[in-house]
């Protein structure tokens, strides 16, 4: 099931004894964990109802949490069958457990087939390796809670149903801005539209301005701003793009990050319009919105093949820099970035490719490797 459908199956059929939160996206492992933890208390103050209503129902469900680089079977075993006695429900929580080796796996496997009554068994990873018996074994048991990255065709989505819980308006640029950040994650995404709550006013639309606004920074630092200096090869803007981003606060890997995906959609845009796309079209399949789709597209056009293939090995570099023993210079890392690649695209003269030369796929690059 999606992470959507678990509250109405936990109020049809209350807690399981085993549940699997698997998937790419930590929000909705987040958002699941937390339905969870809710239910259990909900569960347990209605149990306790018959009780001395001096009873606190926050002290009616003992939640642990251990992690699986740092635990192993016995301690969950432990933890999963004692029985509490300041608790009618125990739940406990094993996040990283794509991190318990197979061997430890195992040893629960006699739990999963008959489990405790009274604790709900929770395990959360990314992914498991399905190969492993325990896993199949846990697959065939468990509630499984699937938390999936959304697709391209599902952010305008997301992006609107979670401004209608929040009871915001959103106009089309809005949106169209709002979409194109969930591809960083909706944690975040979903804390830009937390904060738009206090910043529009009741029955206030929401513009692309007031996106852009309540993301706290200064006008002219963005990820925009920053890949439009860099194309036209003003190191000068760029560089002090870079040491705003930094006065404000911002981590170095995190620019880092922003960056390269900038210049994903670049490269992806450059393909799609060699393959005989609308420029325009090629723009929006990259996630741009519409309003900045002139800018962008001229943003492409600067970009020749072997300036994005340079900016790779840049963006690389910078990245094992910044996480390596110069970590403690980002500036420099950032700036030395900045002039290499303000250099590459000053380079106009680029021989043209040759009869056999493979051309550029959708399928961008892989991104630097990240801890």
């Amino acid at each position: 099931m999606k992470v959507h459908e678990l509250r109405s199956q936990i109020t049809r059929q209350g807690l399981s004894p085993l549940y699997l939160v698997m998937g790419e996206e930590p929000y909705f492992r987040d958002q699941a964990l937390s339905i969870l933890r809710s239910a259990g208390q909900e569960g347990s103050a209605s149990e306790s109802s018959g009780e001395s209503s001096t009873n606190d129902s926050s002290h009616m469900f003992h939640v642990d949490v251990v992690y699986g680089d740092e635990t192993d079977a016995s301690e969950i075993l432990a933890i999963s069958e004692e029985a509490s006695f300041f608790s009618l429900r125990r739940l406990l929580i094993v996040k990283w457990a794509d991190k318990l080796s197979a061997r430890d796996g195992e040893a629960l496997i006699p739990y999963f087939q008959t489990p405790n009554e009274t604790t709900t068994l929770i395990f959360a990873a990314v992914k498991l390796d399905g190969r492993t018996k325990w896993v199949q074994e846990l697959k065939k048991r468990a509630t499984v809670v699937e938390c999936p990255l959304l697709f391209d065709n599902q952010r305008a989505g997301w992006v609107t149903q979670r401004a209608r819980e929040l009871g915001l308006q959103l106009e089309e640029s809005a949106l169209e801005v709002l979409k194109g950040q969930v591809t960083e994650g909706l944690h975040g995404t979903a804390g830009e539209l937390e904060k738009l709550v206090a910043f529009i006013p009741e029955g206030h639309r929401v513009r692309a301005e007031d996106v852009e606004t309540i993301r706290g920074k200064p006008p002219g630092i963005s990820v925009f701003d920053w890949s439009e200096a860099v194309a036209h090869g003003d190191h000068g803007r760029a560089l002090d793009i870079v040491a705003k981003n930094l006065e404000t606060g911002e981590a170095p890997l995190r620019m880092l990050g922003a960056f390269l995906w900038q210049m994903r959609r670049i490269w992806k845009t450059k393909a799609l319009m060699e393959e005989g796309n609308d420029a325009g079209q090629a723009a929006r399949q990259a996630g741009i919105p519409p309003f900045r789709s002139r800018e962008f597209v001229q943003q492409v056009q600067r970009w020749k093949e072997p300036h994005l293939r340079r900016a790779w090995e840049l963006f690389a570099q910078a990245d094992s820099a910044l996480k390596g023993g110069r970590a403690s210079r980002p500036k420099l890392i950032l700036d030395d970035l900045v002039i290499q690649l303000c250099q590459a695209t000053k380079t106009r003269q680029v021989k043209k490719a040759s009869a056999g030369r493979t051309r550029i796929s959708p399928g961008v690059p892989p991104s630097p490797s990240e801890d």
